[in-house]
């Protein structure tokens, strides 16, 4: 079975069945399409080239951000490995549940660090406008003071 389930009144269309079929024989299966179409025909090499950048078929999940990093080729490898059905359905079933929670759960985690970083990211701002708002009521207040203080007859 795919990694996509379909129910019974919703069949694939020709493009899904060829792009799962794809996927489930890793990212070879891909270069291969692309080298096979830049020999058949340049600009549709140059299309299939920008729909495996465009979907990230290489990388099986794109970065999320520039601080996390992309995956390394271990991991890359191990998600293809992973992706691939083993012929127990069972054992499919509960691969698919468990990698579906893990992911989940990582997208929780790496949302619970943007708001960590958020969060610092305002303390310092609120800091930085407070040393602000003190160094310019102390220059207003020094400014009085030197007002205050001038003789008045010198006019």
């Amino acid at each position: 079975m795919t990694a996509t389930t379909f129910h019974a009144h919703e069949r694939p269309g020709v493009v899904t069945r060829a792009l799962n079929w794809l996927d489930e024989r890793g990212p070879m299966s891909w270069v291969i399409v692309m080298i096979g179409s830049f020999i058949f025909a340049g600009p549709l090499g140059l299309l299939v080239l920008g729909f495996i950048l465009i979907t990230g078929r290489f990388s099986g999940r794109k970065c999320r951000s520039l601080h996390a990093g992309c995956p390394s080729r271990y991991d890359l490898r191990m998600h293809f490995k992973a992706a691939r059905p083993t012929g127990n359905a069972a054992f499919d079933a509960y691969k698919a549940d468990t990698l579906a929670r893990l992911e989940r759960e990582q997208d929780e985690f790496e949302a619970f660090l943007h708001r960590l970083r958020e969060a610092r990211d305002k303390a310092e701002f609120d800091q930085y406008m407070e040393e602000r708002a003190r160094a310019a009521a102390a220059e207003t207040a020094s400014a009085e003071g030197d007002a205050t203080e001038s003789p008045r007859g010198q006019y």
